[in-house]
């Protein structure tokens, strides 16, 4: 790489860095502040906040790389060529090809960056965030054990438990559901036991009945009553548990997708074809950083020098990507309705591929100069 290159490099280089602080503090912020919200809203703590703040940062990072990157060469390559650099380039001989090899090294160094966090920083986090949501179910279901006191842990729930003995058995439950509009349940038991489950926190009662209120415009309210042995009520709804850990393809590894076990496929309800596609998504996803660079870059080359700068290629870049971006969302909608439809997620990066390709080469034929530019010869002074 000889000193051009590494300028060129070195110049991308630096406005990727700005752009991705810049987009990474925009999109971090919004995220931020509705898990703040959220959290703060279920009496969580500041630290559990930023917790999970910083753990959603690997899935906005690599959701801004490639916006960054094009966002870089776009820029970039308008400096290059308003301070006449670019001309000065193709001037000592340099073509567009030529030019474009430290972008496309600098489009490939972004893309190993979101290769990185999609293959291993994102499933971690997201797995991170599974198990503190179950430890965060399990602390909320646990501020609820108070003994004689009416309690309400969310809209519509009414709960009273008479005493807990040092083991751990509720005595006297009672429990009222009036959620739903149209009915009031009423679950009222001698004992109950609150157990961990997969799914979330489960309240197991025993030697009870559930009393069933329903209301009707055309008949008068009619009451059901069923007596138990034995019930179990899902607390999960109430505490917002997190019972979807390990439940979400998007918290395994590249690899387990590619070749999924039982073990994995029982415990998303995933089938095989949609685990490897999601496989194949990740794997696409990192090809698009360089398309994004190569995009910003060879659109502006098109428009050659101009003193009124090159916006209107910036403004042909801009409706590049979205192009690709618009392509990207319909091949994953088409593969996400049919897995076998794989293949398709890495359309979008061969278009983009292709449209760079046919932007270099117009940008590298030398231009023709327009009839009416021609002028007359000079034929020197007239004798008299």
């Amino acid at each position: 790489m000889n000193r051009i290159d590494r300028y060129i490099l070195k110049l991308m280089l630096i406005f990727f860095g700005f752009f991705a602080l810049v987009l990474v503090a925009v999109y971090w912020v919004n995220r931020a502040v509705s898990l703040f919200e959220t959290l703060i809203g279920d009496g969580q703590t500041a630290l559990v906040v930023l917790e999970f703040t910083v753990l959603t940062l690997p899935l906005v990072i690599s959701v801004v790389l490639p916006v960054a990157a094009f966002a870089a060469t776009a820029y970039g390559t308008n400096r290059l060529s308003g301070e006449s650099e670019l001309v000065a380039m193709q001037a000592a001989g340099l073509s567009p090809w030529r030019m474009a090899r430290p972008v496309l090294v600098f489009g490939v160094f972004v893309g190993i960056m979101v290769a990185v966090l999609v293959h291993a920083l994102v499933p971690l986090a997201r797995a991170r965030i599974a198990d503190r949501q179950e430890q965060i179910a399990e602390n909320v279901t646990a501020q609820f054990l108070n003994p004689g006191v009416f309690q309400y842990p969310a809209q519509g729930i009414t709960l009273f438990i008479r005493e807990i003995s040092p083991q751990g058995e509720l005595g006297g439950l009672f429990l009222e559901d009036a959620r739903d509009g149209g009915a009031v349940t009423s679950y009222s038991a001698e004992e109950a036991l609150i157990v961990k489950a997969e799914t979330g926190p489960k309240l197991v009662m025993v030697s009870g009945m559930v009393q069933s209120l329903r209301a009707s415009e055309d008949n008068p309210p009619r009451l059901s009553v069923t007596r138990f042995e034995d019930m179990t009520y899902d607390l999960g709804e109430i505490v917002g548990g997190g019972g979807d850990r390990g439940r979400d393809l998007r918290d395994y590894s590249t690899r387990r997708l590619l070749s999924p076990d039982r073990a994995l496929l029982d415990a998303t309800g995933a089938t095989a074809p949609r685990a490897r596609l999601e496989a194949h998504e990740r794997i696409a996803q990192p090809l698009l950083s360089p398309v994004a660079a190569m995009l910003g870059f060879a659109t502006l080359l098109v428009g050659g020098f101009s003193r009124f700068g090159v916006w209107r290629q910036v403004g042909w870049a801009i409706v590049a990507l979205i192009f690709v971006q618009l392509l990207t969302n319909w091949a994953a909608n088409r593969a996400g309705d049919d897995p076998a439809l794989w293949p398709l997620v890495y359309l979008p990066s061969a278009a983009g591929a292709a449209i760079c390709v046919v932007l270099l080469w117009v940008s590298a034929r030398p231009s023709r100069p327009s009839p009416g530019a021609a002028s007359a010869p000079d034929e020197g002074p007239q004798p008299a």
